[in-house]
């Protein structure tokens, strides 16, 4: 019988690299919200490199201990639409900033603890995740095939490099698409390492203040777009992809962390989805089982972002932009391709599934919630639609 100590024989080449193009695609495609939010809020230098030293450790250390406590691939990720909500808030100063993010870190506990957000999860038809999921995850295939109008050589030699993969090495085709990208970007001469300044980060303390208009006026937006446009699709992408996971003590774990911090930066940690597809999928281990080594190694990977700071992120950003765009799209097309077959696999739920994929994947937002929490209103009312007209 397997123990926890043996991760390190589960860990393969196919697992480390997915958990590195996990962290890639979360920082290089929202770290420049996550910088604009700290600006808005007046940060200074030394404050913006505490941001990233707290997301990257507190990210890092929850996708480690959770993953290596279950045994299942749980990856988390800072709030991008939290930041997003952050860069667009004015007139608020720093220590009230700080005191909504434990406003928040508080409610997210809460649910976790109580089990809350779980029960809710639990009333959602595996039809409506896995087509959440796929709307999700279609955007960035989408992206990648896109690309092919800015950067051809590049982008076509690295779907090259994928076909030949899932032909002839189907387990090792993800590390063949990044090592063909690599190479391409360097001989055009696109590869902006000169640009990365090295320095290690560290923590800055910032005192919470409370304030009214500021825990009802940004501590619960930042609560509310972070469960229903994060942590919703975070566990809809673990349960189309056949893992349940504990929701309740991973979300409280997310909770704790941004509670602890908070002061230094950590604003709002939750599940992640896109960048978790990426480490439960066949291309991270054709051995479902052995996947979970994919999201400790993106923990790893994150906490030496967090300790490098702006140095790793600026070492990420020398990437160029179409590279990442493909790899990410490469690397989930047989995530999307699991998602909508599960999706449609049954024919009572396929309106109701192709509502909530269409919605999810055009990206609306209404009320400042993203379009995967009105893809799940769209499929959940179209099922209780159905039910009302067979009784």
């Amino acid at each position: 019988m397997q123990t926890k100590n043996d991760w390190f024989r589960d860990l393969s080449l196919s697992t480390a690299v997915a958990g590195f193009v996990a962290v890639l695609v979360g920082f290089t495609s929202s770290v420049a919200i996550v910088f604009q939010a700290a600006q808005a809020l007046g940060a200074t230098p030394a404050q913006t490199s505490s941001w990233m030293w707290a997301l990257g450790l507190g990210m890092g250390l929850t996708s480690l201990g959770l993953s290596w406590w279950s045994r299942q691939p749980i990856l988390t990720a800072w709030s991008t639409p939290g930041a997003a909500l952050l860069a667009a808030t004015s007139g608020l100063s720093m220590p009230e900033a700080v005191g909504a993010f434990l406003f928040c870190a508080a409610l997210i506990l809460l649910f976790g603890l109580t089990g809350w957000f779980e029960r809710l999860m639990d009333r959602i038809p595996l039809a409506v995740a896995a087509a959440l999921l796929a709307g999700v995850l279609a955007r960035f295939g989408l992206d990648a095939v896109l690309t092919v109008k800015s950067a051809p050589e590049l982008v076509l030699v690295m779907a090259a490099a994928y076909l030949l993969g899932r032909r002839f090495w189907a387990r090792y085709a993800v590390p063949g698409v990044l090592l063909a990208g690599v190479a391409v970007a360097a001989v055009q001469g696109r590869l902006h390492l000169d640009a990365v300044e090295w320095a290690w980060a560290a923590p800055v303390w910032t005192a919470p203040q409370f304030s009214l208009a500021a825990l009802v006026g940004v501590g619960l937006p930042l609560f509310l777009v972070t469960m229903a446009s994060q942590n919703l699709p975070g566990v809809a992408a673990q349960r189309a992809a056949g893992y349940r996971t504990p929701v309740s003590a991973s979300i409280a774990a997310t909770g704790a962390a941004s509670l602890l911090l908070a002061p230094f930066g950590g604003y709002a940690l939750n599940l992640a989805a896109i960048t978790a597809a990426i480490c439960m999928g066949r291309e991270a281990h054709e051995d479902p089982a052995r996947r979970y080594t994919a999201a400790m190694a993106a923990g790893l990977f994150y906490i030496a972002l967090g300790l490098a700071g702006g140095a790793v992120v600026g070492l990420l950003v020398a990437f160029p932009r179409e590279l990442v765009a493909a790899v990410a799209g490469l690397a989930l097309l047989g995530t999307i391709a699991g998602g909508l077959h599960s999706a449609l696999a049954e024919p009572e739920h396929r309106d109701a599934a192709m509502l909530t994929f269409l919605v999810t994947l055009s990206g609306l937002s209404l009320l400042g919630i993203g379009a995967a929490f009105w893809g799940v209103v769209a499929g959940s009312a179209a099922l209780a639609v159905q039910k009302l007209r067979k009784t």
